[in-house]
């Protein structure tokens, strides 16, 4: 009745307004800003805040530069050849297929790759990176730097310190051959992927290198260097990520070596498991958040690596191995833990 009225009130000759839904007032979306397709020979980028977190495409382009300084939800790149290409944070997956003589850099929680060839990856994955039916891919641990990338890592829902970028999975192996294959570690990353060129893209303040690279850069899968490493936890608080940065910064500065991180939620029995008898004293700080561990190699490092902990953070909570003998039954608890509640 009460619409019956309001019609009958309306002046003759007007039309009834459509209704508005929240969903009408959203901007319109163009496939097309979020794609790149048949290109050749070009240089090709996204800044900061011009993708914010949409799909990607990037398909059939040749000897090309593409850079997307931004997060994304997944990113897929078919047939591509001799590309050099760089995605900011992928909080889903990032998919080549029948690519070939293309150089990479990338961050995401899932990464594949079928029916490619000549691939160099400088990755950073949260979960098992997996190859199918390729040949002589090589990976590297990711490491790049600008000003808004520790926020898109946030907006992807990444973790810097997740990173399994050497854990690669073969689905396709071939007896006696290896499919993939680790980068020099002294790979330089300018080298294999360049910075852009172009006015608009070289604005972006950007550096490769190790010591200002948002990702810790760790060794992964190679082979240690020593018998002896150290696991460190740090609990979550106002300054967990800062003095993680600081104490890699100190050991790597002393001649120690960065073997993997971690970031992870855990549980008062899975605190029994990897702290033992240290357990109870940890207890109360797990309901804080995740937390992260670091492992560090090398001869003298359980030592160094509690030199430091006493001198720089005097006061802050954290489980260090207490020794050589006992560090590597610390390291092997709790990545076993870390990679069977992660699904590694």
């Amino acid at each position: 009745m009460r619409q019956k009225a309001e019609k009958e009130s309306q002046p003759e000759g007007e039309e009834e307004r459509p209704k508005q839904y929240s969903w009408d007032q959203r901007e319109k979306v163009d496939p097309k800003d979020f794609m790149f397709s048949g290109l050749k020979d070009e240089t090709v980028g996204r800044l900061p805040g011009k993708v914010a977190g949409q799909q990607f495409l990037i398909q059939d382009c040749e000897n090309c530069n593409i850079y997307i300084f931004d997060h994304s939800a997944t990113v897929t790149i078919d047939d591509c050849t001799n590309c050099v290409i760089f995605l900011g944070p992928v909080k889903g997956s990032v998919f080549f297929r029948n690519c070939r003589d293309c150089k990479c850099a990338l961050a995401c929680q899932q990464f594949r790759v079928r029916d490619c060839r000549k691939l160099e990856v400088f990755l950073c994955c949260a979960t098992q990176p997996i190859i199918e039916s390729s040949t002589h891919i090589k990976f590297g641990c990711f490491q790049w730097y600008y000003p808004e990338l520790a926020f898109q890592f946030k907006d992807a829902g990444l973790s810097i310190f997740n990173n399994t970028w050497s854990n690669i999975h073969d689905f396709t192996p071939v007896s006696g051959e290896l499919n993939w294959s680790l980068l020099p570690e002294d790979a330089v990353v300018e080298d294999h992927v360049p910075l852009p060129t172009t006015e608009e893209l070289k604005a972006i303040r950007l550096s490769t290198e190790a010591s200002k690279s948002i990702v810790p850069v760790s060794r992964g899968q190679r082979q240690k260097n020593s018998d002896e490493s150290c696991l460190v936890v740090l609990f979550a608080g106002d300054y967990t990520i800062a003095n993680a940065r600081k104490l890699i910064d100190e050991m790597v500065g002393k001649g120690f070596f960065l073997v993997q991180t971690k970031e992870v939620s855990m549980k008062a029995e899975d605190a029994q498991r990897v702290f033992r008898e240290k357990a109870p004293d940890f207890l109360p700080l797990l309901n804080k958040g995740p937390v992260i561990a670091l492992e560090f190699n090398g001869d003298g490092a359980v030592e160094g690596c509690q030199l430091i902990v006493n001198e720089i953070f005097n006061g802050t909570k954290m489980f260090v191995s207490e020794s050589k003998e006992t560090a590597p039954g610390d390291v092997d608890s709790f990545y076993n833990f870390a990679d069977i509640q992660m699904g590694i």
